[in-house]
């Protein structure tokens, strides 16, 4: 007995549209599918969970400062290679790289705009570039930056976004940036200058250990990394359970380390009031 007295019909493969890459995002935070234009439009922070995705020291500039008013400053400064440094990858080779990937000369961005038509002094570092680590250069565009304001009697803001620190490839030309912009921050401090450290996922190390933790005031955003070494570097060194939420920025603004957490959305209003609010008590300060 047939069964099947016709053959089958070959169905023809039709290839797939292509469908264009970056339309959506995953969010690291809640696993919820994005779509790209309007996590853009969010200041690249998810809609669901508020978490706040890693952004680049141009797009920092563009969201907190009046359009059209940053002016560079050291811009065209670069590394050298002291120590000849040789590995897997030679240094200059991994600086052409990130300089190729970010559009930047180096892992910091310095130079002068304005808040909501107040004049600052802004610096950015970048994780993206060799970690956001603190080579001669980025410390020396900070020290340039933290001079310029108090020549300028301007405030000073500084967004750290490092996941490294003292830059290897250096040796102790790159550990010297840690007191030389510590030192400048001091006589900027005697000076009277009002700084402002903004900490971002991630502020680590040498970064963290100097300049990003000395300011008159410290804010991070939300659910940052914050602090010297890792927390599985911690663990293994003193044996010892962690507390849960260990070097985050709300475990970190209860205890005491910073001052506030404020969302992206909230940052140029909030540096914003927090400037006026602060000139205003100098000003007492000195009339008294």
């Amino acid at each position: 007995m047939v069964f099947f007295s016709k053959k089958p019909k070959k169905f023809e493969s039709t290839k797939k549209k292509d469908i264009p890459g970056g339309l959506w995002a995953k969010c690291p935070g809640c696993g919820e599918l994005l779509y790209s234009k309007k996590l853009k439009e969010n200041l690249q922070v998810c809609t669901k969970c508020d978490y706040h995705f890693r952004i680049g020291v141009r797009e920092r500039i563009d969201i907190l400062l009046d359009s059209g008013t940053f002016q560079e400053m050291c811009k065209n400064m670069q590394s050298e290679d002291p120590l000849k440094f040789k590995g897997p990858t030679d240094y200059p080779s991994k600086i052409k790289k990130d300089q190729k990937t970010t559009g930047l000369k180096e892992a910091a961005v310095v130079g002068e705009g304005e808040i909501n038509g107040k004049r600052i002094a802004l610096g950015a570092t970048d994780s993206r570039f060799i970690m956001g680590s603190m080579g001669s250069v980025v410390g020396e565009k900070i020290t340039r930056l933290i001079e310029y304001a108090q020549r300028e009697r301007i405030p000073l803001v500084i967004i750290s976004g490092s996941g490294g620190g003292a830059r290897m490839y250096e040796g102790l030309l790159s550990l010297m940036q840690m007191a030389k912009t510590s030192a400048a921050l001091e006589r900027f401090n005697r000076a009277g200058g009002l700084f402002i450290s903004v900490l971002t996922n991630p502020t680590m190390a040498g970064i963290m250990a100097s300049f990003a933790s000395l300011g008159d005031v410290i804010m991070a955003e939300p659910k940052a990394l914050i602090g010297f070494t890792g927390p599985r570097v911690i663990q293994q060194t003193i044996r010892q359970e962690l507390p849960e939420g260990f070097q985050s920025s709300e475990f970190l603004v209860e205890h005491g380390l910073i001052d506030m957490i404020v969302r992206r959305n909230d940052m140029k209003e909030t540096l914003s009031e927090l400037m006026d609010y602060l000139e205003i008590r100098q000003e007492s300060g000195r009339e008294s």
